[in-house]
This record gives structure tokens, sequence and C-alpha cells, in this order.
């Protein structure tokens, strides 16, 4: 017998809009920043802001996690103590952390999720996580679906998210420090300056060039919408989209193309089914390539071998289009399937490798007339759209709307009618009306359907309507709307008070007999407070060296990647089994920054360091 597990779609919202739009476009989660200390410093959001999200959200069921996932300073912590407490009563399901000091705050019963930056990779970090009483487990990216199978297989009771579209990071989730140390900006304290997706030359150990001027740390965006299902059979029940620092055209497109994608999966396959309620319509076809991608890769899902990286350019590439056929002066034909318009922004890769862009002041066709023709766009280069007009224009208005199936069931009763409303859920209200009943001259029931059908902003919409009267009463429909406001009013109310919270059990975080799966820790653990120190130690693991932010070193690691330029110029002495022509080590360098690469084969894993 086949027991149905509840996946959910995670989105990301910068803000209360974003937030929003996610859960109208079919989000079953909405991840936020908390008003400070979140890995995007930049998307900070209100406590206010919070509790709205939270109040419209958990009508739908949709649940709310604020994100608070940088490391602390001592401090720091009676702060995010309080901001914890004022969070927990704004209703938000749960706190996603990476540092463990939080572990040993006074802390309300909120649910904590660790995340990605804990680099969660194997089995016995995720069990230790489970067993200390985090509820939800961020998964690292650079995971294969077998190895997430695997740490599934092992650690069966933990309920297991992973990343399924946006942005790469090209070091491991919380083990890069190259900001800190060429910036001061911590990306561990959500300041990252991305530094990785700068233009960078590759020199060896004899000051030879062998690349000049690309961004050679720069990946290509994920998506895994391909690999949804198979991920789901592997163990994962949250599917989480990047993007904080995204604009709501974004959150709306790729919130809604995942959503249809795993609805179509549900249709199919009973094992699995939605964690929220609520259908979402919208006016678009969604479509993840009209949205900002520096192209797309599954990254490491089916181990290493696609391309990963985007060397040319760390900015958005969009859509393709198709090639030019021919240039006529200002103008050109592209042989394209698809429709280009007025105010489009098209880009191409010009002889130099180089990103290059114009907008299209008009197009008659294949014929498209730009405000420039660059001098570098040749004949038979394929043309890209990384910004559709009429695509942002429609996502720049009202595009989608979220309903909850309803039953609607008129009756009749001793004072006058009565109304009652089931939901899908099966929460139900009713509303009685005294009212002196007169008989009609003409029949009524289709008045009556056509005014109870009529419910606007609601987030309801009428899926059966039965109306159960012994005769062909006159009901005035300034009656109907009334009983019907009435309703849908409490109904809502009820939806809010029937939601249920999942609280977190405390008394884990204090069993001293769960140890940390590793005893001595360097500055890659990310200690930046004694609270943390001490929960490490309550749990049998020796802190050598407190984070990097804390105390800058020398001669370490400044970047741990499982993306190696060996691999990508096919010299992998491993599974290529080639010798590069250079001599080691190489170095990357950029205005002034000289960063030394090492490579462990053996972890098949690249480091980078100053």
């Amino acid at each position: 017998m086949i027991t149905a597990r509840p996946i959910e779609l995670l989105s990301p919202a910068k803000d209360l809009n974003c937030g929003l739009e996610a859960v109208k476009h079919g989000a079953d989660a909405v991840y936020i920043g908390a008003p400070r200390f979140g890995a995007r410093a930049a998307a900070g959001n209100s406590i206010d802001d919070i509790r709205k999200l939270c109040d419209f959200a958990h009508i739908y069921n949709v649940r709310i996690y604020v994100a608070l996932n940088t490391i602390l300073e001592d401090e720091e912590l009676r702060e995010a103590e309080k901001i914890i407490r004022q969070i927990y009563k704004t209703g938000a399901d749960a706190l996603v952390i990476q540092d463990f000091g939080i572990m040993r705050l006074d802390i309300p019963p909120v649910p904590l999720h660790a995340s990605t930056q804990m680099d969660n990779r194997t089995p016995e970090q995720v069990k230790f996580l489970y067993e200390t009483g985090f509820s939800q487990i961020v998964l690292a990216r650079e995971l294969s679906i077998g190895e997430i199978e695997n740490i599934h297989s092992e650690v069966p009771e933990a309920k297991l998210e992973a990343f399924v579209h946006g942005a790469l990071c090209v070091c491991l989730s919380g083990k890069c420090y190259l900001s800190a140390a060429i910036t001061g900006r911590s990306a561990n304290r959500g300041e990252c300056a991305q530094c990785c997706r700068l233009p960078y030359s590759l020199k060896d150990a004899d000051g030879k060039t062998i690349i000049t001027n690309k961004h050679l740390l720069s990946l290509k965006d994920l998506n895994l919408s391909d690999d949804l299902e198979s991920l789901m059979s592997a163990g994962v029940s949250s599917f989480k989209i990047e993007g904080r620092l995204k604009n709501v055209a974004y959150v709306k497109n790729i919130t809604a193309y995942y959503r249809k994608k795993l609805d179509l999966i549900f249709e199919k396959n009973p094992a699995y089914y939605r964690s929220s309620v609520g259908n979402s319509s919208c006016t678009f076809e969604p479509q993840a390539d009209k949205s900002f991608n520096r192209g797309f890769t599954s990254c490491f899902a089916h181990g290493r071998g696609q391309e990963i990286a985007s060397f040319n350019t760390p900015k958005s590439v969009g859509e393709s289009l198709g090639r030019i056929e021919k240039i006529i002066g200002n103008t050109f034909i592209i042989k394209s399937l698809k429709s280009i318009h007025n105010g489009d922004g098209l880009v191409f890769i010009n002889p130099k490798g180089e990103l290059e862009g114009f907008r299209v002041n008009k197009a008659e066709g294949n014929r498209i007339f730009p405000n420039n023709v660059p001098d570098t766009l040749r004949q038979g280069d394929l043309l890209y759209r990384n910004f559709d007009k009429q695509f942002e224009d429609t996502l720049s208005k009202p595009s989608a709307k979220r309903k909850i199936k309803i039953k609607m069931e008129l009756n009749e009763c001793n004072s006058g009618f009565s109304l009652t409303v089931t939901d899908e859920t099966d929460a139900r209200v009713i509303i009685v009306k005294n009212f002196n009943r007169q008989l009609a001259k003409i029949p009524q029931n289709d008045n009556i359907r056509t005014q109870l059908l009529k419910l606007g902003n609601t987030p309801f919409e009428a899926d059966e309507i039965i109306i159960s009267l012994s005769n062909n009463y006159f009901i005035p429909s300034s009656i109907l709307s009334e009983m019907k406001r009435e309703a849908t009013d409490k109904l809502i109310k009820v939806r809010k008070i029937r939601y249920r919270k999942e609280y977190y059990p405390r008394k884990k975080t204090f069993d001293n007999t769960v140890k940390f799966p590793f005893q001595n820790l360097d500055y890659s653990a990310n200690v930046y407070n004694l609270e943390a120190k001490d929960f490490y130690a309550q749990h049998g693991a020796v802190v050598k060296e407190f984070t990097f932010e804390k105390q800058p070193l020398e001669n370490v690691p400044l970047m741990f990647t499982k993306h190696c330029l060996k691999f990508v110029l096919g010299w992998c002495p491993v599974l290529q089994k080639n010798k590069s022509p250079y001599k080691e080590p190489f170095c990357l360098i950029n205005s002034g920054n000289r960063l030394k690469l090492t490579f462990d084969c053996k972890r098949c894993m690249m480091m980078v360091e100053n």
C-alpha cells in the first residue's frame, strides 16, 4: 500500500510583495529574510511585514520560513534572541539558521531548519542535525541524486530540502571566505561581494597565460525541472527556488513554472501530493528561460560531466532566439520561430567572447530594427533575448489568482434561510438569515446560483452549489450577497484557527549523547561566538580555531569548490586521464589579487587560496 508524501514548492521573497505573489502563483511555502542576520543582508524585512505574509499565506496552508542564517558575534546573540521571539509571535512556521549558538539561546519553540550554509553533504551531518532537533535540512547543491538517495536511506526520518532552480554558489555553501579576504565583506555575514563573478586570467607557475580575462569562477544557473520526480524518489520533500534578491517578475514566473511541473507529476503519481491548498490560475504561460539566468545546468545532479561554467559573462543571457541570417544596413534578419517585440532586449557573444546587447526599436516579422547595430555583430551569430517586453508587461500587472474550492448549500430553516459553506479541507461554516419567505412568480434557482457564484476577491471559488428549497422562494440578491459575504469572512477566520503549526522539540538540543560526527574543528566550522563553541563541546567536538571572519588566516583555502578548472580544460588525471601541458600551481589574477589554485583529486575538489 502506498503511503502518500506531501511535497513542498518553496519560493523566495525579498519583501512582502514578492511573498504575496509567490503564494498567489502556487508556492506551498515561502522563505523570507528576518529584520537582521539573514544571509542576504540587503533583503531584511520588518516584523509587521512577516506577520502580514503569515496571515495571508496560512489561509492556503502555505508555510512561512524566516531566514536568520548568518553567523553571529557574541554581542549579537541577545538581539537575535529578541528577534526570534518577535518572529515566533508573527505566526512564522520555521526559522532557517546557520549558527549553532542559536541552539543555546532561550528561544520559543519555533521549528529550526538547517541552512545550506551548514554544508549538509553527508549522512552523518544530516543525522546529527535531525537528532539535535532540526525539523528540515537544506542539502548542499553539489550532491548528486544518488548521494541524496543515500542520505535519505541512512536518515529516513529527516525531511530533506533541495535547491532546484536559481543561482549557484561556486563554493561549498558556508565555506567561502574569498569575499571576506578581498573586500572585508563576509558571505557568512550576508554581505558577499560576489568575487566569484569577476573576470580572471589563468596563469601557470612560470607566468604563462592560459586564459585571459574570463569569468573562470562563475557558474551557470541551476535548473532541475526535469529531475523533480527523481528527486522525490530519492527522498526530497521540499523543492527550493533560489532568489531572495530577485524581483517580483522572477518570483511569479519561476514559481508558476515549477507549480505546473509538480502538479503534472501529482496527477500521474499518487505517491505524492502538494502540501498546501488552493489552485492558482495565471494570465501567462510560465517559461523559465524568460527570467534571469546565465544559461542552465543540472550541476552535479547526475555526477560530473555537464558543462556548469559560464566563462563569458555573469549576466543574464535569457532565452535562445536563433541565428542572424543577414545584416542590411542598420537592420538584420533573424532565423527564429519566436516572435520578437518592440522594446525587447537582445544579447550575443561578440568576437572577444563578451556579452553585448541592444534594444529593439521595431520588429517586422523576422526583420529587426535595433536602436543601433553593434559593429561586432556578424552574420551567423546566435542571439538571445534577456528582456521580453510583452512578457514583463504582463508580469507587471496582477497575473494570478489562487482559489480554494468550496461547496455551497442553501437551505430553508424555521426563521428563513441558511447557507452552509464547506471548503476542500472540510472546514465548514453555517450562516442563518431571518427572512419572511415569499413565493416568487418566476423560477429563482438560476438567479440564486448566479449570485452565489460571485465570490469576487475572496480566496474561494464555488466547486458545487446545492439549492435545497421546498418551494420557489424569492430571495433578494442583497440577502444572498450578505449571507455569502458573512460565510466567506467566517470561513477565512475558521481556516486561520484550524491552521496547525509545528513545534520545535527543545529537549533534543540538550541531549549530550548525540555526538557531532567530526571531533576536531578548524576555521571552516564557522564558529563565531562562544555559545556555538560550547554547543560543539556539548556534543563531543573541539573547536581549535574560530571562523576566518573572527581571525583572518594566511595560507589557508578561501574557497572549496567542486567546480574544477582542470576538468573544464580537459586535464583531469582521474576522469579524463590527461595531464596539463602547463606547470602547476596555477593562479587566478584580477586587479592585483593573486589566487593560487590547488587540487585534491581524491575528494574531487579545487581550492582557492589568497
